[in-house]
């Protein structure tokens, strides 16, 4: 369901939103799915561990004796750092949510994401620093709007 790196980012973002142990974080995805999709805990657990042992995130057992996890100032840091694939990759989940809800998307508009992934593949000339962010200002508008964010 997530690309290489995804569910690390994923896991991130979301403890950046508030400090969860893992069962909340499986849940959490769960819910973005609409139930449709769950990581199991043989991916969230170590996962959890690298992102840990990289320092940017730190656990403490609660009342219960699950590890809560939270952000440190270095996760946050790398968060910040981060911002633009952190968004993609939430908003790639909130897209592969829809499809796994059985929406379909019409064929005019797969083609036209064809036709514009071929005229961005193939645009003519380097790309110079300022029209590479304009086209991804361009494209993360589109996604905003798609996604009624």
């Amino acid at each position: 369901m997530f690309g290489p790196g995804d569910l690390r980012l994923v896991l991130l973002a979301l403890i950046e939103e508030q400090p969860r142990h893992g069962y909340d974080l499986i849940k959490a995805i769960e819910t973005a799915f609409g139930g449709g999709y769950a990581p199991s805990p043989g991916v969230v657990y170590p996962t959890l561990s690298l992102l840990a042992d990289e320092g940017l995130i730190a656990g403490v057992e609660d009342s219960t004796g699950k590890r809560v996890f939270s952000v440190t100032e270095a996760g946050k840091t790398w968060l910040d750092d981060n911002r633009a694939a952190v968004d993609g990759v939430m908003q790639r989940m909130a897209l592969a949510a829809r499809l796994v809800s059985g929406e379909q998307t019409p064929e005019v508009v797969r083609e036209a994401f064809h036709t514009l992934r071929h005229a961005v593949q193939m645009k003519p000339g380097g790309w110079s620093d300022p029209e590479t962010a304009k086209v991804v200002e361009a494209l993360m508008k589109a996604v905003r709007e798609i996604s009624g964010e």
